[in-house]
């Protein structure tokens, strides 16, 4: 624009008519016999005759930074007939620039899932398959004070303690959230979830409703919190009575809880139905959850 303006001033050096019409102070005023006025005619004249070289000195140096950022005319090869790697070569030739092999999303951080729900709505088997899916996730192992029920087995169902021992743990701070449940300490360790967490593993934890509304004051929304549940409250009965774990009193005291704790489901993230017979249809609803989690543009970031 400035080009264009500096041409039509010397294309055209003569004065406006319209200017000539305006009565122009003089700003050379003179004095003396032989000293006569001049004219606005005049004035423009010696104004632009000495404005003129700075103009056309301004004029070369703005041509010659227009033609020095024009980049050179570069020939890109048919991409049907030609080579990759040439078409390749002349796409970076022509843009200025070589193409970054820099990964476009940043690799997604480390979740927390916490899973949770009533007693017999099949946690234990839900976390089961999903651990065999899923290789890069890791179980903590929660430490509790309930004795060991048949065919548990140490360290990888659960990390069983005696009571004087989980008091201790809570006394050292090593536990993230601990509850007593019916009469028996649970909660789960710090030093799994750090260390596994560091090696780029996602933490999934296993807590009773109680728990997992303990670690969302903790955690906030920087973990993932999944309420399972099954298809009925009558389903959820078969289940319980099928277990031949609980005595009659406990058996009403667990179903009584299980009514109480589906009221806090809108405290979750996500709910997953865990209907009879159909374990691998919830375990992939869960791995759907993951995966989503993992896609999300603002990621949750979760520190312990």
């Amino acid at each position: 624009m400035l080009h264009r303006r500096l041409c039509t001033i010397l294309a055209n050096p003569n004065p406006s008519p319209l200017l000539l019409r305006r009565k122009f102070t003089n700003p050379f005023p003179c004095s003396g016999r032989n000293s006569r006025p001049l004219s606005a005619t005049r004035v423009l004249n010696h104004r632009l005759q000495t404005q003129i070289p700075a103009i056309r000195r301004l004029i070369s140096s703005t041509s010659q930074m227009s033609h020095a950022r024009r980049p050179e005319a570069v020939h890109i090869p048919s991409p049907d007939k030609a080579n990759k790697k040439e078409v390749y070569r002349a796409l970076e030739a022509a843009l200025g620039s070589p193409f970054s092999s820099s990964p476009t999303a940043p690799n997604p951080n480390p979740l927390i899932i916490v899973i949770s729900g009533p007693s017999g709505v099949g946690k234990d088997a839900v976390i089961k398959r999903l651990r065999e899916v899923k290789p890069n996730i890791h179980f903590v192992v929660t430490a509790t004070s309930r004795p060991k029920r048949a065919g548990e087995v140490e360290g990888k169902d659960y990390c069983f303690v005696t009571k004087e021992d989980f008091l201790s743990m809570i006394e050292r701070d090593e536990l993230l959230e601990y509850a007593l449940v019916y009469g028996d300490y649970k909660g789960v360790p710090k030093q799994q979830i750090r260390e596994f967490m560091g090696k780029g593993c996602d933490i999934l934890l296993r807590v009773d409703i109680q728990g997992a509304a303990t670690l969302r004051k903790i955690l906030g929304n920087s973990a993932v919190f999944v309420f399972l549940v099954a298809e009925s409250e009558e389903a959820l009965v078969k289940r319980l009575i099928e277990r031949k774990t609980e005595t009659r009193d406990t058996l009403l005291v667990r179903i009584a809880t299980a009514r109480e704790e589906v009221r806090h489901v809108k405290k979750f993230d996500y709910v997953v139905v865990n209907r009879e017979g159909e374990l691998d249809s919830s375990v992939k609803l869960v791995e759907a959850i993951i995966d989503a989690e993992k896609a999300r543009v603002l990621q949750r970031n979760a520190t312990i």
